[in-house]
Order: C-alpha cells, then structure tokens, then sequence
C-alpha cells in the first residue's frame, strides 16, 4: 500500500515525475550504478525520535548523521527508529521509506547536503521503486525543512 501513497502524492503534486521499478530490493550501490549516480545521490530516508517526537529525515545515501547537530536542530538526543517502528509509523518498509505519502503527518527535514546536486533518488515506499527529482523540488512537495544534521560533506 505504501508505494500507492507515493503514487497518489506525486501524481497531484509532480505529475512529470515517473517512478521506477528497479525489479529487485534496490541499495545505494545498485542506484548509483543503474542510474550512474553517485551514492551521495540516493537519498536515505530515516525516522527519528527526538523529544518533540517523531520526525523524518532525508540525507544522502553516503552522510552520517552528526549527533551534536541532532541535538542542536531538535533540542535533545535523537534515536533512529528500528526497521518495524519505522514500518508502522511511515507505512513504508526500511529501504524505501520516502518522505511523500506517509501513513500519517511527520515533519521531514532535508539535510542541506542534498541540495549540492542537480537531482537525487529518494525510495518510493516500497524496497524495489524509485524517483529522480530535484532536491529543492522534493523539499517542496514533502512540505519540508532544510537542516544541517550531518557529518561534514566531502569534497
């Protein structure tokens, strides 16, 4: 069912934007070679609890998250939810956990990281579809934040 929420979201807000079948779970590595990409591009999508609750997260699919930035950007310690906690709040399974067509309301951040490329490929709510889409666009749609909670982006 997630992947159809996905759907619905893109297709009254993005309707240009196709997603894809990749056939098989989808990695960053596969992606980024697939679509020749680099992994930075494949964004990683993460559910976090911080002590105002929960929130998504979308970086890019090399970036650690920066504790001390976590608490700085939410007031606290912030813990990235287990694969089934993730699940039943999202709607979408770990590995394709995307910041459009969530089960219900979150919040979602975008690390700036993200914004260094022309486009990124988010999960579509399932392990095996996928999008490209701008950055700025996805930030957009998902009616999200830009943030700076990752390591140092590499040169």
């Amino acid at each position: 069912m997630s992947l159809e929420t996905v759907v619905a979201v893109l297709k009254e807000k993005a309707s240009d934007i196709e997603i894809v079948d990749i056939g098989r779970n989808h990695t960053t590595a596969i992606i980024s070679e697939l679509w020749r990409l680099q992994p930075a591009q494949v964004a990683k999508t993460l559910l976090l609890q911080t002590r105002n609750g929960w929130v998504v997260v979308v970086t890019c699919g090399d970036s650690r998250l920066d504790n001390r930035k976590l608490k700085d950007q939410f007031g606290g310690r912030a813990r990235v939810a287990a694969a089934p906690e993730a699940e039943a709040l999202t709607g979408h399974p770990v590995g394709g956990i995307c910041p459009l067509g969530l089960r219900d309301p979150l919040p979602v951040y975008l690390d700036i990281g993200l914004r260094r490329f022309n486009e990124v490929v988010p999960g579509a709510g399932s392990t095996t579809h996928a999008f490209r889409i701008a950055p700025a666009r996805l930030c957009i749609i998902s009616e999200g934040r830009w943030v700076d909670i990752c390591g140092s982006i590499p040169a």
